[in-house]
């Protein structure tokens, strides 16, 4: 039988929208749910800040009566006018290996971009490229990160055939704690004493007082960002729900702040993968023992993911960058930690990409923002 594509909403058929993955994947050992709490408010039009200035509509694909796939087409107003371009959007991707059903879905996010005026489609984001992005096109045989995606190996060539060209890849680097460059961190310890000559300090952030801490952080982000490629601005809503969404797994040993005369000038964000805890809790559910798992568990992950790290410009290639990296691999191995991921960075990123083989870092997985003209 021919794909039927049906519109759901929030209020009709969202719960069919999130759980299509788990039944996807239910078989898949490296699969790990996102949290069904934390996907439904995602899709909430009075809870999630992107829902204040963009769009998404939900779709579904059916064949023979089963739900075989599903997608959402985005329009991002601030992306668009942040980069002046006319770019639509899609994502929370999933399909089984058809042709027929990845075409037929990708065919609506394309109808959708084109009537919000949009002259090219780009995915995949969750919803913007401050979320998860990406299609995994290398390094399948491991289970994501944290806030990292996942999926099979057919999903990027029949994207292709659709038409989708690469736009930008996605790296992300394991860093093993073991065989962690040691001359860098000899090196490290230099750096910092010579920054701290300059009046340049690093410190651990204040989690006692988050509150003051993000916002500092948002600042530097929306300011070392804004030259990479994809950058958005964060709204302070968007920030703030960041914030909310982190702060119950953050660890202070390893997050760090570089102040310059008690100005916020960099900041270095590390978090335990609690996907190995998630991996457990079938269907994403955190009841009734998800959620005691999750708060027992995330100081005993075996591995952390460099979340973020960013320096303003003018403080840059002075070496702050390498003593995050340094104190991070320090931390690890303090704890005994198997390895730390340092994602996602942008194949055009040269000084981190280089940073990360430095430390004698395996660039092995590679995630893919497709585009093309509609």
């Amino acid at each position: 039988m021919s794909v039927t594509i049906t519109e759901v909403s929030f209020k009709n058929g969202i719960n069919d929208f999130i759980n299509f993955p788990h039944d996807l994947y239910a078989d898949d050992k490296y699969y790990v749910p996102e949290i069904f709490m934390g996907q439904k408010d995602m899709m909430n039009p009075e809870k999630y800040p992107f829902h204040k200035y963009g769009t998404a509509t939900y779709f579904l694909a059916k064949k023979d009566g089963k739900i075989v796939g599903r997608i959402a087409a985005i329009n991002n107003p601030n992306y668009n006018s942040h980069h002046k371009c006319k770019v639509g959007f899609f994502g929370f991707f999933d399909f089984i290996e058809d042709q027929e059903v990845c075409n037929a879905l990708l065919d609506k996010a394309k109808a959708y971009a084109k009537e919000h005026g949009n002259e090219y489609l780009m995915g995949p984001t969750n919803f913007t490229t401050n979320e998860t992005a990406g299609t995994l096109v290398r390094g399948f045989e491991d289970s994501p990160k944290i806030m990292m995606t996942y999926n099979k190996s057919y999903y990027g060539p029949l994207m292709e055939n659709w038409g989708l060209k690469k736009e930008m890849d996605l790296f992300a680097f394991l860093i093993p704690t073991a065989t962690a460059s040691e001359k860098s961190l000899r090196i490290a310890d230099a750096l910092e004493e010579r920054l701290n000559k300059r009046g340049i300090i690093i410190r651990n952030i204040n989690l006692k007082d988050l509150n003051t801490e993000v916002k500092k952080v948002q600042k530097i982000y929306n300011e070392a960002w804004e030259e990479n490629w994809g950058f958005v601005p964060f709204t302070d809503a968007e920030f703030e729900y960041l914030k909310n969404d982190l702060k119950m797994i953050l660890d202070d040993k390893f997050a760090y702040m570089a102040e310059k005369d008690g100005e916020p000038v960099g900041f270095g964000l590390t978090v335990p993968n609690i996907n190995e805890i998630l991996i457990k809790n079938k269907r994403g559910s955190l009841f009734p023992f998800g959620i005691f798992r999750l708060l027992l568990g995330k100081n005993k992950t075996k591995y952390v993911r460099i979340l973020a790290l960013g320096v303003r410009e003018e403080y840059r290639k002075m070496g702050i960058e390498a003593v995050f990296f340094a104190k991070n691999i320090r931390e690890a191995k303090r704890r005994g930690l198997i390895a730390g991921e340092a994602s996602w960075i942008l194949e055009s990123n040269e000084a981190m990409v280089a940073a990360a083989k430095n430390l004698n870092g395996e660039n092995y997985k590679t995630y893919r923002l497709y585009k093309k003209a509609i």
